[in-house]
């Protein structure tokens, strides 16, 4: 990494890190709230007390899938724009 990595404190489920990267801290405080957030409302779901790396385990997959469903409406949305920009194009070349 560079020189001008920035060095964070966050607390992730109870456990503070220090962060060294090139990201405006901000955006690494706020990655690591969401975690800290998605951690804890795993264990919520719990009635036990479950490891933190089993909790860290099921909140990645949470989150991993946020991300595959984000992707796929997305790539769902690109296609729906293409098709409406071939109805335009087709209206267009018909009214010539």
């Amino acid at each position: 990494m560079s020189e001008d990595n920035n060095t964070v404190q966050i607390s992730i489920y109870g456990q503070d890190y220090s962060v060294k990267a090139p990201a405006d801290p901000e955006y690494i405080k706020k990655i690591a709230a969401y975690l800290d957030e998605k951690m804890i409302e795993v264990q919520s779901g719990f009635s036990t007390t479950q490891s933190s790396t089993r909790i860290a385990i099921l909140a990645a997959m949470n989150i991993t899938d946020e991300l595959f469903t984000a992707r796929k409406d997305q790539d769902s949305g690109d296609g729906k724009i293409e098709e409406k920009i071939t109805t335009l194009i087709e209206l267009i070349d018909e009214s010539l």
